[in-house]
């Protein structure tokens, strides 16, 4: 017999199959068909919805309205025509056909849902980390690679229900992207590192951080490096690997700088002044603005002076709002040290001379009843 005597009589086959389907189960396809019809709607509609969530950008509620608005309409009818065969008991011929029609249409909608999913994350922890978009090309090589890698993934799944042997497919995807890992380690690095700071924000756009000697404002943050502007002028570029690699102090998220200075006052300075001075510099610091003291105490007895350590904090992020508090703090420590007549210490040397009967000649220390030191 003819290869299309065959054809003609499966084709036949299938027509009076289904023509006895239809008219034995007529009243539950239409009952399954109406359902169907329903569920398509409400789908439509949770579609029309998501459009109306997306609008909200930069939002969780955004990210999940995109991914409901990537629903297709294919995907619908695939689902529908799934239920209807199923459940209103079509031929073998038809469930399978609906059966492979509907892998197919859920495994891409699917990889549609997750790419949105994952892209919209990636944006919104993106644009938090890096407001000006200076990430634009380090986003348009992640869109790409998640793309490949959820649309490949998909291909597999839909290859492996046809029943066709993938393991040698994915082996060799497998070797290749080793291959292709190995030839571009360098950039791959720098890349998972600029994810890395999108995802776990060791530091911002804007912020001003310290690595080892450096110091500087991050200004942008790129695909494969981090330019920070030195507080000398200069632009510092570094790969993001090697930064991320470093002990990084970020001074961007200091709710209060502390502030811890010394004071010297001369060994003059009367017992009484000395042991006052803690709740005088109190009164002082707590009466500035955006000031709070936290402790003061006779730390040292240096060479020509008595060292006080005064420590409090300033309520600001901004280094000029630091440097003006402290400054104004300081002016009020100087005008409370000229009210109680406290002199600050400077580096001095006193000179003991003796005349030849051992009496100490000017300057000297004279005891009380007016008796003179003798050597």
């Amino acid at each position: 017999m003819m290869p299309a005597d065959s054809f003609n009589i499966e084709i036949a086959t299938v027509w009076r199959d289904v023509t006895l389907w239809l008219s034995l189960n007529s009243t539950r396809i239409l009952m399954v068909v109406v359902f169907s019809a329903l569920l398509v709607v409400v789908l439509y509609g949770v579609r029309m919805l998501g459009k109306r969530m997306s609008r909200h950008s930069g939002q969780w509620t955004g990210i999940i309205g995109r991914a409901l608005s990537s629903m297709r309409l294919w995907f619908m009818v695939a689902l529908a025509a799934q239920l209807v065969a199923v459940y209103a008991h079509a031929p073998a011929d038809v469930r399978n056909t609906t059966g492979f029609i509907f892998i197919f249409a859920a495994t891409f909608q699917a990889a549609l849902f997750l790419r949105e999913l994952i892209l919209g994350t990636v944006e919104l922890r993106a644009g938090e980390a890096d407001p000006s978009g200076s990430l634009g090309s380090a986003l348009g090589l992640i869109r790409l690679l998640i793309n490949v890698a959820l649309f490949v993934i998909a291909l597999i799944v839909i290859l492996a229900n046809l029943g066709v042997n993938v393991t040698g497919l994915v082996a060799g995807l497998g070797v290749g992207g080793i291959a292709i890992g190995l030839a571009a380690q360098g950039i791959f690095s720098d890349l998972f590192a600029a994810l890395s700071i999108l995802f776990d924000k060791p530091f911002r756009r804007g912020d001003a951080i310290r690595w080892e000697g450096t110091m500087g404002t991050v200004e942008a943050i790129g695909l494969k490096s981090t330019r920070i502007r030195a507080i000398s002028g200069e632009e510092v570029v570094i790969s993001n690997t090697n930064l991320l690699g470093k002990e990084l102090r970020n001074f961007a998220r200091l709710e209060r700088r502390r502030i811890i200075q010394p004071l010297s006052v001369v060994y003059q300075t009367p017992l009484e002044t000395c042991a006052a001075l803690p709740e005088m510099l109190r009164v002082v610091i707590d009466g500035c603005e955006g000031c709070h003291f936290v402790r003061c105490g006779l730390d040292t007895f240096a060479p020509s002076s008595l060292d006080f350590q005064l420590v409090y904090d300033v309520d600001a992020e901004d280094q000029d709002a630091v440097l003006m508090r402290k400054h104004a703090a300081n002016i009020a420590v100087i005008q409370c040290f000229a009210r109680a007549a406290i002199d600050f210490a400077y580096p001095t040397q006193t000179t003991f001379t003796a005349a030849p009967d051992g009496t100490m000649v000017m300057p000297y220390a004279q005891l009380p009843g007016g008796d003179v030191i003798k050597r």
